[in-house]
């Protein structure tokens, strides 16, 4: 690639240049930057290859130019005292062999692939005008977003979003694909991270996560943009949001703000930026989820900011505020039908239960580039979750269809989760030859404090004399639960280079999660008076717990990596100690267990072409049991439910295996992606459920654990993805599915004395297909149909309680544009349930429409008039199985509601004029239909 560079002037100087390759053609879409002591200048190349930079008053800068496909280019210049123009000589830009050369065809997506990355360029979308970030996601091959804006790209989920390579609120990825304007955006890259070290060292160990990086173009790096909005509906329904984001060459700055009771959460409390090292294990990690339950109706209010500073090129920090309020009521129906020997029970419950939850979050990044060779990353974070739960439940059983026991149970809980966490890496890169030293570290600390009060009255009928009063009983029990854990961890590793294509590492991981347990619980007659224990049932109890888990892993692997092969090949060994006690008021018990794992380091990648890679991976884990499983004595709520843990659980260790296949004729339109993950549970820490039918307090239920030796517990998930794109991508087909299989055990018995369950074995299928198609001719008409398939069976070796189920649902998305300023949008999907119980009786039909008017001067302002579920139909259904259990729930979900949206918007960046796009609004968009 050659570089020409023109500069004009000794103040408010013109820098230009134009790019090209070694066979002189242009080269479009590289990212050009000048930098000085003081500022930053960016910009990117034309199609032609030009590039410009006004306004220069510096007589001293730095050209670098960067471009997937090349190393990256980087030059001082000086303008010598009294010259005007500086021509600098042409250059070549080195190939980078490990990227696939930029595929640019009229009407074809712009695709790259760069080892663990597929990237895509926004720059052909066919999008309306001021259509977000999660738009452009539905029309890349491969990505698909779901109703509630979760993503899944090639068949995995997406966990993060990044912008410009840093987390945006912390990750969270509906913050970011909902929020974002499309039109400013360069470049989306899906990624298969592997977390810090290994994209600094290349040492990828451990499992990927799916993460999403959106590249912004640098023409929009000065510049505002501001979305207010405001909407009421019937049913009461209403919503207000506003956003504002500002960004210089060194400082972006948004403000999220949002209210409204249509189920709409702006933040995801369960995402929490990923820091400089990757967690192992539970310790000091917040539990519970917080915001992006669907189910029942939520009123949602949250506020939030995210700040990135750029000090230099050499010191950024970035962090983020939110703060988040959750008011969900749920409305939930339950049967659950167990089959016996002795004959078979119904179970048949309805609840109304309300969960106000307020959430903070708070992180911050520092990155410093100390010098060429030295880099540092600390990441502080702290958060604080406040939990009120207040539930009522109704539940009637049945054996042999002769009603036993009616419970009426009430529950108030209240709990409070403060946490804190640092984590930090350093890298030393020791040679220009590839010697390097990286270490990292990690300690989390979080606490939960609750209070539980549970009261259940209970009516229980003589089965053999329907005309017999009904005993009654009443029970109130009142329990305290403090839980503190910690985690913490270090990294360290080293890399020998052994030849141009060769090199040795080192490792050592170190990895303790500590637990100081506390679980106390009194019950109370109606009068007041304490409820005695019984010889079956412990219900007052007392019990602590203080235990920890540490692993040491060392190990060391030989990599090798030319143009086509990359490999590494090694072997780690792991040490585990679970070691700590447990103790009740007269008992204490010692834990103390050793293990010993030796486990391969092996990856593998081959690139038969520059459009077809395939990768495989392997990993391993050991994973302690949690507090419930471990602790040796009885936990009873009731008379009729109690747990006892096993102080000899030994951790469970998991093997897992993934193979990824990419392939595809860019220039043509295909793409196909595929992959295949299987893994092997050692010492599977599986459940023994004792459950006694006919007693006439209702069924009596006794869980204890233990591990399982004999028998392979493993799972085979599998996925693909085919796309074609033809005639400038107005014609897009994709067909995708996947069958996945699992096999797990457990234990049961219905004979209360019995020390050994009967083992049964649970084979699980699931089987999906889709099939998409998109025309999609302009920006102002877009029709999707398609199909979806899923097809779920399980076979249980002890029972016949073998059951399937299955769901077909076709569905067509739509939009046109009736004038330029008028456009028209539908949503329609039906679903047909097979195989479900009594709760499915209906199979929804979901109606979402819109239409919206483009008004005032400018066409700053949007008039919308939604329909949301205009059939009434919504609900959630779910169906599960054990050994002898069938298990149906219904909950209710949003219902029929119209609502009238007024949206004003605005953009301004350097050099562009105010502009008010036409479509849907760029930035806090309306909640998906």
């Amino acid at each position: 690639m050659a570089i020409g560079i023109t500069v004009y002037g000794q103040s408010n100087r013109t820098v230009s240049g134009m790019l090209r390759d070694t066979e002189s053609r242009p080269i479009a879409g590289a990212s050009v930057r000048l930098i000085t002591d003081s500022d930053t200048m960016a910009t990117s190349s034309s199609n032609a290859g030009f590039y410009t930079f006004e306004n220069v008053t510096a007589t001293k800068f730095k050209i670098r130019v960067s471009s997937l496909g090349f190393d990256t280019f980087e030059k001082e210049v000086e303008f010598p005292q009294g010259q005007k123009e500086i021509q600098i000589p042409s250059f070549e830009l080195a190939v980078n062999e490990n990227q696939i050369e930029e595929v640019v065809i009229q009407g074809v997506l712009t695709v790259q692939v760069k080892g663990d990355t597929v990237e895509y360029s926004t720059k052909d979308l066919k999008l309306r005008e001021g259509s977000v970030a999660e738009d452009a996601l539905k029309k890349l091959q491969g990505v698909e977003v779901d109703k509630d804006g979760n993503v899944t790209a090639q068949g995995e989920s997406i966990t993060k979003v990044r912008i410009n390579g840093k987390d945006f609120f912390g990750g969270d990825v509906k913050t970011a694909t909902q929020n974002l304007p499309a039109n400013i955006i360069e470049k989306i890259q899906v990624v298969d991270d592997y977390g810090d070290m290994a994209n600094i060292t290349g040492n990828k160990s451990g499992d990927s996560e799916k993460i999403i990086n959106i590249q912004i173009d640098p023409k929009y790096n000065k510049g505002y943009m501001t979305t207010l909005r405001a909407g009421y509906g019937t049913e009461d329904r209403y919503q207000a949001t506003a956003m504002w984001m500002g960004m210089t060459n060194k400082t972006q700055v948004s403000v999220l703000g949002n209210l409204n009771n249509i189920n709409a959460p702006l933040f995801d409390f369960n995402t929490m930026g990923g820091g400089a090292r990757r967690r192992q294990g539970g310790g000091g990690r917040p539990g519970g989820g917080m915001f992006g339950n669907q189910d029942g109706l939520t009123n949602v209010a949250s506020i939030g900011v995210n700040i990135r500073h750029d000090f230099s090129d050499k010191l950024k920090v970035y962090g983020n505020y939110s703060f988040g309020r959750d008011d969900n009521t749920t409305l939930t129906e339950r049967i659950n039908q167990y089959t016996f020997e002795q004959g078979t029970q119904e179970d048949k419950a309805e609840s109304d239960a309300n969960n106000i939850t307020a959430s903070h979050r708070l992180e911050a990044n520092l990155e410093w580039n100390i010098t060429e060779k030295d880099y540092i990353k600390l990441t502080p974070q702290f958060g604080f979750n406040n939990n009120k739960l207040n539930s009522t439940s109704l539940s009637q059983s049945f054996f042999e269809s002769v009603l036993t026991n009616t419970d009426n149970e009430l529950e108030a809980n209240e709990s409070n989760i403060p946490r804190y966490s640092i984590s930090g890496l350093y890298n030393r890169k020791l040679s220009d030859n590839g010697r390097n030293l990286f270490f990292n570290f990690n300690y989390d600390n979080a606490a939960t404090n609750s209070d539980y009060d549970r009261i259940l009255e209970r009516l229980v009928n003589d089965p053999n004399n329907a005309n017999a009063t009904s005993e009654e009983i009443y029970q109130r029990t009142l329990q305290e639960v403090k839980n503190k854990s910690w985690n913490a961890g270090a990294s360290l590793s080293y890399i020998e280079p052994l030849s141009d294509h060769g090199k040795l590492e080192f490792t050592y991981d170190f990895n303790k999660n500590n637990y100081d347990n506390r679980r106390y619980q009194d019950a109370f007659n109606e009068d007041g008076t304490p409820f005695l224990n019984n010889d079956s049932t412990i219900i007052n109890f007392h019990y602590d717990q203080d235990y920890s888990f540490t692993t040491h892993r060392i190990g060391a692997n030989y990599a090798f990596e030319n143009d086509k092969i990359k490999y590494s090949i090694g072997a780690a060994v792991q040490p585990s100690l679970l070691d700590g006690y447990a103790s009740s008021d007269d008992l204490t018990t010692q834990i103390n267990r050793k293990n010993f794992n030796i486990m391969p380091i092996a990856r593998f990648e081959y690139k038969f072409s520059r459009q077809k890679n395939l990768s495989i991976n392997y990993s391993g884990q050991a994973t302690e049991p949690s507090v419930d499983q471990i602790l040796p004595y009885e936990v009873s709520l009731n008379e009729t439910n109690k747990t006892i843990g096993n102080p000899n659980l030994n951790p469970e260790f998991r093997h897992q295996m993934m193979m990824r296949f990419r392939a595809g004729d860019f220039q043509k339109g295909n793409t196909f992606f595929a992959f295949v993950n299987g893994n092997l549970t050692n010492d599977k820490i599986v459940s023994y459920v004792k459950r006694i039918p006919g007693t006439g307090r209702g069924m009596l239920s006794e869980t204890r654990y233990l591990n399982e030796t004999e028998e392979p517990v493993y799972a085979v998930n599998s996925f693909y993805h085919f796309g074609k794109s033809m005639k400038e991508k107005t014609y897009n087909l994709m067909l995708m599915g996947g069958i996945n299989y699992s096999k797990n055990v457990a234990y049961t018995s219905t004979d209360p004395d019995a020390v050994e369950g009967m083992k049964n074995i649970a084979n699980t299928w699931r089987f999906m297909q889709g099939l998409m198609f998109r025309y999609n001719p302009s920006e102002n008409l877009e029709l999707n149909p398609g199909i979806r398939y899923s097809y779920n069976m399980v076979r249980n070796s002890l029972t016949e309680n073998n059951t399937a189920v299955s769901g077909l649902t076709p569905t067509f998305i739509g939009s046109v544009n009736i004038t330029p300023t008028t456009i028209f949008g539908v949503d329609v999907s039906k679903t047909f349930n097979k195989g479900y119980g009594s709760l499915s009786d209906a199979n929804p039909f979901i109606i979402n429409s819109y239409i919206e008017q483009k008004v005032l001067k400018d066409q700053r302002g949007t008039i919308r008039f939604q329909a949301f579920d205009l059939l009434n139909e919504q609900l959630n259904l779910n169906r599960s199985f054990q050994d002898n259990l069938i298990s149906d729930t219904r909950t209710n979900r949003l219902g029929r509601y119209f609502m009238l949206t007024f949206t004003f918007k605005l953009q301004k960046f350097s050099g562009m004029a105010p502009n008010i796009d036409n479509g849907m609004p760029p930035g806090m968009r309306m909640p998906r239909m």
